[in-house]
């Protein structure tokens, strides 16, 4: 349901979790010129009932929900013709070729301004895709089979992933990388977030897919 005519805002439906930051979202795309907030979601569950409630242009979809992983439902989202959006706080080339793959318009960080985001609904409205630019030329080689997301890992996290390979348990990968609980578990989630990945077993099949690991 693209907004084709000029003449009328573009529909905005918000599926945000985080009061405050719905709020601020709404306000600033309510002030917008163009632009009206037609619901708010909480929740995967929520977003998909409101899409057909409020038949939106754009969805402004936030990543990580606390009924899951949005990524899954953008697809169905899209489905009737809505435009997603997703906005994350930690966008990395794997991440958004998973919104790509998926049917998503575009990937933008958080920390974007106001006045960046309001493009982007009004560009992603009009049939546009819009991602980071510094993601931009990775997301288009990796799914054009170019490269992989491998550069991406760093040293600590590639060594990480050879152990998740060999089947390590989080307590084995602290010992033998010789760092805390903690550490090891922000290695693992870094891993998992470069790669796409939602569990450790999906990260090994996806890096064996992509030759990081034989």
């Amino acid at each position: 349901m693209s907004s084709a005519d000029p003449s009328r805002p573009v529909r905005v439906l918000l599926v945000e979790d985080h009061d405050m930051v719905a709020e601020a979202l709404q306000l600033a795309l309510d002030r917008a010129d163009g632009i009206t907030v037609v619901g708010r979601a909480r929740s995967r569950a929520e977003a998909v009932a409101d899409v057909l409630a409020h038949a939106p242009d754009v969805v402004l979809l936030d990543r990580r929900l606390a009924d899951g992983d949005a990524l899954g439902i953008v697809a169905q989202l899209g489905a009737g013709g809505a435009r997603v959006l997703v906005l994350t706080g930690d966008a990395t080339p794997a991440i958004a070729v998973q919104v790509a793959k998926a049917g998503g318009a575009g990937l933008l960080l958080k920390s974007s301004q106001l006045g960046v985001l309001e493009t982007a609904v009004r560009d992603v409205a009009a049939g546009g895709v819009v991602f980071d630019p510094d993601l931009l030329s990775d997301v288009f080689d990796r799914l054009t089979g170019r490269s992989t997301g491998g550069t991406a890992l760093t040293a600590r996290e590639r060594e990480t992933l050879d152990l998740l390979a060999e089947g390590a348990t989080t307590e084995e990968i602290g010992r033998r990388l010789g760092v805390s609980r903690n550490t090891t578990r922000n290695h693992v989630q870094r891993v998992l977030e470069k790669l796409g990945a939602r569990s450790k077993l999906e990260a090994v099949a996806v890096a064996r897919r992509e030759g990081l690991i034989g």
